[in-house]
């Protein structure tokens, strides 16, 4: 059978072109003759992978209790007086008067005019003033840049993990 002219053309690509998807395939099938998976058994006797130490758990860096409102600080009136927890008051100390917060309780107060931080230790009753929800000692004051204005919005927060490492350091040994 004889074709014409522009069909003659067609053949050798049409060859070269099955020739290439034969390659193809023998290539395809030669990667399949190589080594089959391995044994079952030999898979049982593998040891399980164990981590070679207990994962490290870090405290959350969410505060427990946050509460918003005003702080005062005290310092020559109250200075060496008693307080709540029975020791006496040292207005250069990191301290501070709450209400409610159990006393020993280390928070972090932020002043937020100029959001500036301390850690303090809860360690006496108060304020006793209408609107404060907190009172920190001149030592923090100073710290929270608060002496010459006296009163100023503060955000204040407990930690959990602030708990056990500062408290040590507050109370010495």
């Amino acid at each position: 059978m004889r074709l014409a002219g522009k069909h003659r053309r067609g053949i050798p690509r049409l060859q070269s072109f099955l020739a290439a998807l034969l390659l193809a395939a023998a290539g395809a099938l030669g990667a399949c003759t190589g080594p089959g998976p391995a044994a079952p058994s030999a898979l049982a006797l593998q040891q399980p992978l164990l981590p070679s130490a207990p994962p490290t758990v870090y405290p959350s860096e969410l505060p427990n209790f946050t509460q918003l409102g005003l702080a005062s600080w005290y310092g020559r009136d109250f200075h060496r007086k008693t307080t709540a927890s029975g020791e006496r008051y040292d207005m250069r100390d990191l301290t501070a008067a709450h209400r409610s917060l159990p006393l020993n309780t280390v928070v972090r107060v932020t002043n937020l005019n100029n959001n500036r931080s301390v850690v303090v230790r809860i360690n006496d009753r108060g304020p006793f003033a209408r609107g404060r929800v907190i009172d920190v000692s001149r030592g923090a004051a100073e710290v929270l840049g608060m002496t010459k204005a006296g009163v100023v919005p503060v955000r204040v927060e407990v930690f959990d993990a602030d708990q056990s490492k500062n408290l040590a350091q507050y109370m010495g040994p």
